[in-house]
């Protein structure tokens, strides 16, 4: 299955709902769907990444969450948090240490 980005935006919170293969093929949806919401940098905007329905992850999608923490200045753990992360990617996610940058529930 094909990956698919879908986004929910609240006045504090951007949710990215990551759903089938994440993969480079998501690359421009997944960049797009947070720099929409860092053109005001009055605002601190906590993202969320809803992982519940990803089936797969890449190298490069780790490259681009990286590019989310980057982009949007979120220096702080919480400020990005991966959450639904199935078993078998959040061990993914912990061989390249990113617990270490990022919450994951």
């Amino acid at each position: 299955m094909a990956g698919t980005i879908s986004v929910v935006r609240t006045d504090h919170e951007v949710t990215i709902n990551v759903k089938g293969r994440f993969t480079f093929e998501l690359y421009d949806q997944f960049r797009d769907a947070y720099r929409q919401n860092t053109t005001d940098t009055s605002k601190k905007l906590r993202f969320v990444v809803d992982m519940a329905g990803t089936e797969y992850i890449d190298s490069s999608a780790l490259g681009v969450l990286l590019l989310l923490r980057e982009e949007c200045g979120c220096l702080d753990n919480d400020d990005v948090t991966l959450t639904n992360v199935r078993p078998e990617i959040r061990n993914i996610l912990e061989t390249a240490n990113f617990q270490r940058i990022f919450t994951i529930t």
